[in-house]
C-alpha cells in the first residue's frame, strides 16, 4: 500500500464503524483527507479494533512521524552549569526521549474534540487509537478519574519515545490559589517519580496547565523549574529533564529562569 492508500483504508474502516457516517464522502485533497482521518480518530470511542487495522494504522503513523522528523533528545545541549537540564522549543511529539509528558484531563482518555490544538489531542492522534484503548482499560481498573496532581504512565506506541506520562494539572478559574500551585508542583513530582521507577534516563515536560487550563505562564514556569531542580537535588536521580516549550512567551520565560546567557538551539 502507498501512504495515500493506507490513509484511505483507515478512513473507510472508521467510517464503516458508525452508521451515522454513511453520508460522509472521502474528499480528494490530501489535507482534507488527513483532517478527516484525525477527526475520526479523535471522536472514536475506546472500542475493540482489529489487528489488521492497527498494523496499517501503525505503518501510516510511523511514516508520518518520519516525515515530520525525529529529534533525539540526547543531542540537545544542556543548560550551562547543569547537565541535567535542557530547554528546547518544538513539537514534543517529535522528540525522542524515554518519556514525554502529556497534559491530560481527569478521564485520561484524550481529547474528543475533532482537530483540537491541545497537546492531549495531538499526542493521542499521533500515538494511535490503541493509546485510548490502553488508557480506558487502565482507568476502568482504577475505577475513578485521575486526581489533579497525579500521573499515569503508558506506552508511547507510535511516538518516537518509550513512554507517555499523563498528568492532570489544575484548572484556573480566577485567582491562582496556594493549592493550585501545590497541585502543579505535584504534577512534576508525580511524573518524575514514575519516570525514575520505570528506568527512564530522559523525560520531556510540556508546559503543564498553561493554555487550555489557564495557569499563568510565568508562575507555571517558576513552579516547574523549582520543583524539578529540587527533585533532582534531593533524589540524586540520573535523569535528564527537557523543558519543552512551544510558544515564544514560554521560551523567553524559561530562558530567563535558567539564565539570561543561556543559548537556545532550535
Amino acid at each position: 500500500m502507498t501512504h495515500r492508500e493506507k490513509r484511505i483504508y483507515l478512513i473507510k474502516e472508521l467510517l464503516a464503524e458508525n452508521p451515522g457516517y454513511r453520508g460522509i464522502s472521502i474528499p480528494s485533497g490530501e489535507q482534507e483527507q488527513e483532517d478527516l482521518l484525525r477527526s475520526l480518530m479523535n471522536v472514536r470511542m475506546p472500542e475493540p479494533v482489529s489487528r489488521g487495522f492497527l498494523d496499517i494504522q501503525d505503518a501510516y503513523l510511523q511514516e508520518e512521524r518520519d516525515r515530520r522528523g525525529v529529534i533525539d533528545s540526547a543531542g540537545l545541549p544542556a543548560v550551562p552549569g547543569d547537565p541535567r537540564l535542557v530547554l528546547w522549543q518544538g513539537d514534543i511529539t517529535t522528540l525522542k526521549a524515554d518519556a514525554i509528558v502529556n497534559a491530560a484531563n481527569s478521564a485520561l482518555l484524550g481529547c474528543f474534540h475533532p482537530l483540537h490544538s491541545c497537546i492531549d489531542n495531538i499526542v493521542h492522534t499521533r500515538s494511535g487509537i490503541q493509546l485510548r484503548l490502553y488508557c480506558y482499560d487502565m482507568m476502568k481498573r482504577q475505577g475513578h478519574e485521575e486526581p489533579t496532581g497525579r500521573a499515569k504512565i503508558t506506552p508511547a506506541f507510535n511516538l518516537p519515545g518509550r513512554y507517555i506520562l499523563h498528568t492532570v494539572g489544575p484548572i484556573i478559574r480566577g485567582a491562582v490559589r496556594k493549592q493550585d500551585c501545590e497541585a502543579l508542583a505535584s504534577c512534576y513530582r508525580s511524573c518524575l517519580e514514575l519516570a525514575v521507577e520505570n528506568g527512564c534516563r530522559s523525560v520531556a515536560f510540556c508546559c503543564i496547565s498553561t493554555g487550555e487550563f489557564h495557569f499563568p505562564n510565568e508562575k507555571a514556569a517558576e513552579i516547574a523549574v523549582r520543583t524539578v531542580t529540587s527533585f533532582l537535588n534531593a533524589r540524586k536521580a540520573e535523569i535528564r529533564v527537557i523543558f519543552n516549550v512551544f510558544k515564544d512567551v514560554d521560551l523567553h520565560l524559561y530562558q530567563k529562569l535558567l539564565g539570561e546567557s543561556f543559548p537556545i538551539f532550535l
